[in-house]
């Protein structure tokens, strides 16, 4: 892990989506121990657990903390949110779309109204959310958008072609507006990683966790906070010539 001192963040405010657990939660810790100087950390809702973590973090290393709370299947609650940002001129240095939802099942027996779904959270919602952060970025002329994909958006897995697509499309939203938003100095890449040590990997059939983790050539699960520091690479300046890439993250599939 990189140094709790350094300061790849320094000045920078942050919009982290998923903030609350697993890849999330560990990207606000680390951007937090790399001089990140205030964050909008957001979540589908409060609980105790969260408030503490922030509360922690802010006592720990006085970062202003911004909690938001949406769900990502409510484009109203979400325009909500995202309008007041607008409203009120906030700057936006870094963008990490990062929430999203795990589907498995053969496509005969998944329903369309649960295709939708799935599209609704993993891509849909990110869409939305880059409309809106894009803007405040733009008026600044410079900023840098993540979105975490997924090795299940380039490599084909029985049973993933809902989560998979909406993964894939991600992937290629990310290379376009990494080509529209250039001219604005706004950089937007992509990470996909394996299967990672979260709830959503625990929610898995336990085969198919075990065929993901056999296709690596570590044979184990990534730890979320691998996947953090890719992140942080994307967000500072030590990836300024890095632009419509996604960056696997996968222990080498």
């Amino acid at each position: 892990m990189l140094s709790l001192d350094s300061c790849f963040l320094k000045n920078k405010t942050a919009f982290i989506t998923g903030a609350n657990r697993g890849i999330g939660k560990q990207i606000v810790e680390l951007f937090v121990r790399n001089g990140i100087a205030s964050m909008y950390v957001c979540a589908r809702k409060e609980t105790d657990e969260f408030k503490v973590f922030l509360d922690n973090i802010h006592n720990e290393y006085d970062v202003d903390i911004h909690p938001l709370y949406f769900d990502l299947s409510d484009e109203n609650q979400i325009k909500s949110v995202l309008k007041k940002l607008v409203t009120d001129k906030i700057e936006i240095d870094i963008l990490v779309n990062n929430a999203g939802i795990a589907h498995g099942g053969l496509l005969q027996m998944t329903s369309i109204d649960a295709i939708r779904n799935v599209f609704e959270i993993n891509f849909f919602a990110q869409v939305l959310i880059i409309q809106y952060i894009s803007k405040l970025m733009m008026r600044k002329k410079t900023g840098t958008i993540i979105n975490l994909s997924s090795v299940a958006g380039i490599d084909a897995y029985p049973g993933y072609s809902a989560y998979g697509c909406s993964k894939a499309a991600l992937i290629y939203l990310t290379k376009t507006l990494a080509k529209e938003l250039i001219p604005y100095n706004i950089r937007v890449n992509a990470i996909a990683p394996g299967l990672t040590d979260t709830d959503m990997a625990n929610q898995m059939e336990e085969k198919a966790k075990e065929i993901m983790i056999s296709d690596s050539s570590m044979k184990r699960l990534a730890c979320p906070n691998e996947v953090a520091s890719v992140a942080l690479f994307l967000a500072s300046e030590m990836s300024s010539f890095v632009n419509g890439q996604v960056i696997r993250v996968d222990g080498g599939m």
